[in-house]
């Protein structure tokens, strides 16, 4: 196999990754969940296994979307047999030396990608599984990474702290949408995001009851998913402003965002990116060309912790607001990696995830990483991720698995 990677500058003395299998898992979801650019009932995802040559294991995950960042199951699959891992990971000697060596490792060139984000879930979920056994190895929490980081504006909490997370109300029926808002206001969430935008609904008259259930205080957001094009932004947001959205996220589609630059400051409420905000370039073109005020950083579609925490300090050194979100259909694996983020990162005004029993009918893991009343959840402890994947689960959502052996 030729090897496009780089060497590492790692000691020659450490732990090295024997190693890799990639596992192509199918997440069944409790219901469909639809918003105006798509509608699933299962979620297929790639998780790495790790194995280090003193026996630790970890794995990582990720969800590649066409319509995200242009990756498929098969392309993550093909990106990350196109190198000697093993090599370019080397034997760090500390888990130190593990964060430097990610900070510095790309995944080989992928054809037809302008704008660099299609290696983004393999590069997450080969990430994720690195620092989980190499965390083991060394007793350290996958959380130290957020220490460990170099991410210029990134504010960090002096120690892991308790976490709340979102609701969402997906664009279900009318009956469905009061039965959520119910269950959230009772529920005790302090903000909401509610879907609009998908073809044939009412939604100056969705937002009216879901205003009227949540109450005056509770702060709802709304989210787009590119469903109108610019020259009918206005009129498409002005008859929702009187139900007092907190922010509108990705209202136009990637090829329009740069309108957004003469729109934003028209709508008349901030404006979130999200599949418009994939990856470094994606941040630096927002900032310079004025088209958000929030970011809204997911690991998957972000390469990872560390490029994630590169963008979260992208947006708070020039002023702008951070949300942490997630894929509908990501596994305690991805839950466990955004809720160290969550619990070390300060200055994050939203938080998406840890949905599992809400929304997965399946899971990796016995362990239970949904958040608690109110959305709330405690930091994770013990090493790397701080939960372990149960390989029976794992094998019963697995489609196809591929070994790259490098013993």
């Amino acid at each position: 196999m030729s090897d496009p990677c780089p060497s590492p500058r790692s000691s020659s003395r450490g732990v090295s990754i024997r190693r890799l299998t990639l596992y192509r898992v199918e997440v069944p979801l409790k219901k469909p969940v639809k918003h105006a650019s798509h509608e699933r009932t299962t979620s297929e995802n790639l998780v790495v296994r790790v194995e280090l040559d003193d026996g630790a294991t970890g794995f990582g995950e990720g969800v590649p979307r066409s319509y995200v960042t242009g990756e498929t199951i098969e392309t993550t699959f093909q990106a990350l047999e196109k190198c000697e891992w093993p090599r370019a990971i080397g034997r760090p000697g500390s888990f130190a030396e593990v964060v430097a060596t990610l900070e510095r490792l790309s995944l080989p060139e992928i054809d037809d990608d302008p704008r660099g984000m299609r290696g983004n879930a393999a590069r997450c979920a080969l990430e994720l599984a690195v620092l989980d056994a190499y965390g083991r190895s060394f007793g350290v929490s996958l959380g130290e990474a957020v220490a460990l980081a170099t991410a210029d504006g990134l504010e960090r909490n002096a120690r892991p702290l308790p976490v709340r997370y979102s609701a969402a109300i997906t664009a279900e029926s009318r009956r469905k949408e009061r039965i959520s808002a119910i269950k959230f206001r009772v529920y005790g969430f302090r903000d909401v995001k509610a879907k609009v935008g998908v073809a044939g609904q009412d939604d100056p008259g969705r937002l009216e009851t879901i205003r009227r259930i949540l109450g005056r205080r509770m702060d709802i957001r709304i989210d787009a998913n590119e469903a109108w094009r610019a020259d009918e932004l206005i009129e498409k947001v002005d008859p929702l402003l009187r139900f007092r959205p907190s922010l509108l996220e990705q209202p136009v589609a990637h090829a329009e965002v740069d309108a957004l630059a003469d729109l934003r400051p028209r709508l008349g409420l901030p404006v979130m990116l999200d599949e418009s905000l994939c990856g470094w370039p994606d941040g630096i073109a927002a900032v310079d060309r004025k088209t958000t005020d929030f970011f809204n950083v997911r690991l998957s579609k972000c390469g990872g912790v560390l490029p994630s925490l590169r963008l979260i300090g992208l947006a708070r050194r020039n002023g702008l607001g951070v949300q942490l979100g997630c894929h509908p259909g990501e596994t305690a694996i991805l839950s466990a990696a955004g809720r160290h983020v969550a619990s070390r990162v300060a200055g994050i005004r939203y938080l998406e995830g840890s949905y599992d029993r809400h929304i997965l009918k399946s899971n990796v893991t016995r362990d239970d990483l949904t958040f608690g009343y109110g959305g709330r959840a405690r930091p994770i402890e013990g090493p790397g991720l701080g939960m372990r994947v149960d390989p029976d689960l794992l094998a019963a959502m697995t489609t196809e698995t591929r070994e790259l052996d490098h013993a």
